[in-house]
């Protein structure tokens, strides 16, 4: 069963096991430093659908489907699948996993997306209510800018400051028995407003989610940053990142010898031209379930933080003048038991 630590972590005693993961991205992010790492890499972003949603939504059929080959089971063998993405009423997950007969539970937590149906999976397999679970997310640039932002056929700037939207899915089977990685603990973040209101600027309105949630882990189990081989974040980009570094030194906590970010890892930021960095859902599922699930698994990492973190506005939040709320939920990942 999970144990309690401190007031927003749960330690996990019997380790779920990611028993198989995959990602797949577009060409942009084919192109980028992680680029062999993935599992298959679109050459054409639409997927050869007839829309950037339904592309999306294959995405994540793709992602799933890979999953599960690599962990040598069935659709059938699974009890529940955590599925979200950015778009409205989480279609790209309702349709792109309709065909395959799981129970299923749409989740939303933006950009936090892929720690958050992480951590519900362990949950589940933790406490006994399943033997394995699915965890995806998704993300794509078009569909994210059409919604979000300006189609493309706009044409509009971008602010220094803007993220670019990864086309990608990653997805991971969690389960009671495997190999490594191992889910260790879960930290579910609280709600942080602090009344930023530029949607151009995601790793501003992030950076103190991400900041509350780790102080609440490091607080709970009593642990430092240097306690880990990696301390990586969702998709802060660049802005954020140098935030989140800010806020924690003014508590003394030095976080810059083993940080990563998701968003600055996928992309190479000075010859991709995608300004602050990368972004969505699908940029913290597809590094987690392809770059970092990899070095877990092969033991050159052993003892990592992941982080997801999500800006939770919708479009007519914005047009209504609101601030952008954000969440970060914090997975703690071991190679070994």
């Amino acid at each position: 069963m999970a144990q309690r630590l401190g007031r927003y972590t749960l330690k996990m005693e019997h380790m779920p096991s990611i028993q198989g993961y995959a990602a797949v991205v577009g060409k942009k992010e084919g192109e980028g430093p992680l680029g062999k790492q993935f599992d298959y890499i679109y050459e054409d972003t639409t997927l050869g659908e007839s829309s950037w949603e339904k592309a999306e939504s294959r995405l994540q059929t793709d992602a799933v489907n890979r999953a599960l080959k690599k962990a040598g089971v069935q659709s059938s063998e699974i009890d529940y699948i955590f599925a979200g993405d950015l778009l409205n009423q989480c279609i790209s997950s309702t349709f792109g996993l309709r065909s395959l007969d799981i129970p299923f539970l749409g989740q939303y937590g933006a950009c936090s997306t892929m720690a958050q149906t992480l951590a519900l999976s362990a949950i589940l397999v933790e406490t006994g209510a399943a033997r394995r679970c699915v965890a995806v997310t998704s993300s794509h640039f078009c569909s994210a800018e059409r919604q979000f932002r300006f189609p493309l056929e706009y044409g509009g700037q971008r602010t220094p400051t803007a993220q670019w939207t990864v086309t990608g899915s990653g997805a991971a089977i969690v389960g009671n028995t495997g190999n490594s990685p191992y889910i260790s603990a879960v930290t579910v973040g609280r709600i942080t407003d602090l009344g930023i209101k530029d949607a151009n600027n995601m790793g501003a309105a992030m950076a103190p989610a991400a900041y509350s949630t780790l102080t609440d882990f490091l607080q709970d189990t009593g642990t430092k940053p240097s306690d880990y081989d990696l301390i990586v974040t969702g998709d802060l980009g660049e802005v954020g990142s140098t935030l989140l570094k800010e806020l924690l030194q003014k508590d003394g906590v030095d976080l810059s010898k083993n940080h990563a970010d998701c968003g600055l890892l996928i992309f190479d930021k000075e010859n991709q031209d995608v300004h602050a960095g990368g972004s969505g859902c699908g940029c913290a599922g597809s590094v987690l379930c392809s770059y970092l699930l990899n070095r877990l698994k092969s033991g050159e990492l052993n003892n990592v933080l992941f982080m997801a973190t999500g800006a939770l506005m919708s479009t007519t939040s914005s047009q209504q003048g609101e601030s952008i709320p954000g969440v970060a939920h914090l997975i703690h990942l071991k190679s070994s038991l």
